[in-house]
């Protein structure tokens, strides 16, 4: 038995349908002392991990030519929304590749 089947988790309202492929804002909780704020992050997603309450995706952009990821769990509270930008079409469910390629090359075709 794993602990994350003793935990009960119910679905964020506030995070819509999307997949890998795709360009998503996720704006989530930043704790800095006492005070809180709210902080954006939105790139592509290149994998979705698991199901369940332990799963998980990771969200890539480039800012100032160096690659950022960011991996976020699916049911964490600190996740305040998460708007999808726009539908990317691909044919795989891990886009590793990309990490390997910069500017035109690392386009993604939008979904019609």
């Amino acid at each position: 038995m794993d602990a994350h089947d003793l935990l009960v988790l119910e679905n964020n309202s506030n995070i819509q349908d999307f997949s890998s492929g795709d360009t998503v804002r996720v704006n989530i909780t930043i704790k800095e002392g006492e005070r809180e704020r709210e902080q954006a992050f939105q790139g592509v997603v290149i994998r979705k991990r698991g199901n369940g309450n332990g799963s998980s995706f990771t969200v890539r952009r480039v800012s100032n030519d160096v690659g950022v990821e960011r991996t976020f769990l699916t049911y964490s509270p600190l996740i305040k929304s998460l708007e999808v930008v726009k539908k990317g079409k691909v044919r795989r469910a891990r886009l590793g590749y990309l990490r390997g390629l910069s500017g035109k090359k690392a386009r993604i075709k939008e979904k019609i």
